[in-house]
């Protein structure tokens, strides 16, 4: 949900290590239900697109945390990547998921129409292209647990603002240089950020790692494939 001022929760779930999970274009915090991995968990719950490090740098002093991990997937990569460009001091490790340079214009101002024209069929067709035709445990769950809310309940308002944002979103990887902990992932058949743009940013950062996932798509973190790799 876009606000004015991004509000938090946080899932205290027994673990030493904090993880900050961003998520990407239409979806909210509810599309990391079913990742376990070994972290408590802080999540916007509203999400303000202009204040959002800012706001993040509040919440992490309320918590007294010196420094978090970032988890930012898709657009949420770009919020991770403002916020450790701003506060590099209070970030131990940003972990970026299915990442572009930037979303061109022209491919956002399209998006754009087709929404005003059919929302609903709009976003039925985007959600289905977020995952690989092989990636049934992925899809599946998104299904049962996801879709037809995210249909009923994403507003265009919103929708609409965060493609603005993304106009001018940039990742130049030469800055990240700074972050001293790296991680890519991303799939191999991603049809919305594409594979080889992706190990071109990873191509700037020599000390970063690269995980490229066979047959995954946009949406990989929900497949069971992601958190074995994740954790080995």
């Amino acid at each position: 949900m876009i606000s004015k001022k991004s509000e938090f929760k946080l899932f205290s779930r027994g673990f030493q290590e904090n993880l900050v999970l961003i998520p990407g274009w239409a979806t909210d915090y509810r599309i990391f239900n079913s990742l376990d991995l070994n972290y408590n968990y802080l999540v916007p719950t509203k999400i303000s697109l202009s204040n959002f490090a800012k706001d993040l740098a509040q919440e992490l002093d309320k918590y007294a945390y010196a420094k978090v991990s970032l988890f930012g997937w898709s657009l949420g990569g770009f919020l991770a990547k403002d916020f450790s460009l701003k506060y590099p001091d209070r970030v131990k490790e940003l972990i970026l998921l299915n990442i572009r340079k930037s979303f061109p214009k022209k491919l956002l101002e399209e998006i754009k129409l087709k929404l005003k024209k059919d929302k609903r069929a709009y976003l039925y067709k985007f959600y289905l292209e977020c995952f690989s035709p092989l990636d049934k445990e992925g899809l599946g769950w998104f299904k049962k647990n996801l879709l037809k809310d995210y249909l009923d309940k994403m507003q265009i308002e919103n929708l609409v603002e965060s493609l603005n944002y993304l106009l001018s979103a940039r990742i130049d990887p030469l800055s990240l240089a700074k972050i001293k902990r790296i991680r890519i992932f991303h799939g191999r058949d991603d049809a919305i950020a594409p594979f080889l743009e992706a190990k071109e940013i990873k191509s700037y950062l020599p000390d970063a790692k690269f995980s490229g996932f066979n047959n995954l798509g946009h949406i990989l973190f929900l497949n069971p494939k992601f958190k074995e790799r994740f954790n080995g």
